[in-house]
């Protein structure tokens, strides 16, 4: 299918190369999907990314954003339009083989052999990397202890629950010692107790120099892990910076949603002449208010409701998220 398309993959310009500093690198990345009729789409539009050894890098963004074609992109699953990546200084087009013995990939579906159980999961997929028999044994074993599965060792894959499925993929994707770890939403569909042990063991691997790139829809994934994160929509980048710098960007240290009988716009105009307020938009008919300072702001904002003839049917009062940013900067909500 790709080489049929060979002529309208664009070469990328001479003069592009990878970050030196960066273990992972690309230079106005871009997939586009072709159609029929011209029905084209554009997965990821000229990206610029470049992770730092030993970061977590968040890429975070509803579905759809681009996130998982992008990681496709990185893995040598998918290959680019045009534009260029490097993972470890290889280019992921030129040296497919090179930049696959470099890196562990852990991708949204399980891809575990359920004609293998627990333990023969992890030993083939050492011998596949090459191990000898022995090292690929002993590695496994290994393996089963860290992640906490010694005692399934036997099983079969099928009788594990989703959080120990999830952490032998883990388990698999470094047996082998990769120099990077991609993880492609590692937590989606996981119970919050299996997720937040998920997250345990992704800083367990943090803390022993593991370079990790995962792609999460979950805000509080993304700011509890990530050391920087890029904002994805529509195969775009609109925000890279770290978290807390992500947050402070919206110029606000309080967040007020109000939904009320009326119209939302109406209510909105109202709610702009507070004192405070740094912005105030509608979405999907609930209105946010955004406001610095110390003052009781709900009492403000309900007041201010009241005078402009509304009955509030619901309000709440939070802190800017980095769904906060999200909204600020595409005007819809992260998990549309």
């Amino acid at each position: 299918m790709e080489a049929s398309l060979s002529s309208r993959i664009e070469a990328a310009p001479p003069e592009a190369g990878p970050d030196a500093a960066a273990v992972i690198s690309t230079k106005a990345l871009t997939k586009t999907f072709f159609g029929r009729g011209g029905n084209d789409i554009t997965a990821v539009d000229r990206l610029d990314l470049a992770v730092g050894k030993g970061e977590i890098f968040g890429l975070l963004g509803p579905n759809g954003a681009g996130k998982t074609t992008t990681v496709g992109m990185l893995t040598t699953r998918v290959v680019p339009t045009s534009g260029r990546a490097w993972v470890g200084g290889v280019d992921v087009t030129v040296d497919p083989t090179a930049t696959k013995r470099m890196i562990g990939v852990v991708p949204q579906v399980s891809t575990l052999d359920r004609s293998l159980n627990v333990w023969e999961n992890l030993y083939y997929h050492g011998r596949y990397f090459g191990m000898g028999a022995r090292g690929a044994r002993r590695a496994a074993d290994e393996m089963l202890e860290r992640f906490r599965l010694a005692d399934r060792a036997k099983a079969d894959t099928i009788e594990l629950s989703g959080g120990m499925a999830q952490r032998l993929m883990v388990a698999r994707a470094i047996l082998h010692r990769p120099h990077i770890l991609f993880l492609d939403e590692p937590t989606a569909g996981l119970d919050p107790q299996s997720r937040l042990a998920l997250w345990d063991v992704i800083g367990e691997l943090h803390a022993l120099g593991q370079t990790i790139l995962l792609t999460t829809h979950y805000m509080e994934e993304a700011d509890q892990l990530c050391h920087r994160v890029a904002i994805m929509d529509h195969g775009r980048l609109l925000a890279l910076d770290t978290p807390a710098a992500l947050k402070q960007s919206v110029g606000a240290d309080t967040e007020v949603h109000v939904t009320a009988d009326g119209d939302p716009t109406t209510l909105c105009r109202a709610f702009e002449q507070l004192e405070g307020v740094q912005r105030v938009q509608v979405t999907d008919g609930v209105v946010r208010v955004y406001l610095r300072g110390a003052d009781p702001v709900l009492a403000k904002v309900v007041n201010r409701a009241d005078e402009a003839g509304f009955a509030l049917t619901d309000i709440g009062i939070t802190e800017p998220t980095l769904e906060t940013v999200f909204i600020n900067l595409t005007g819809k909500d992260l998990r549309e």
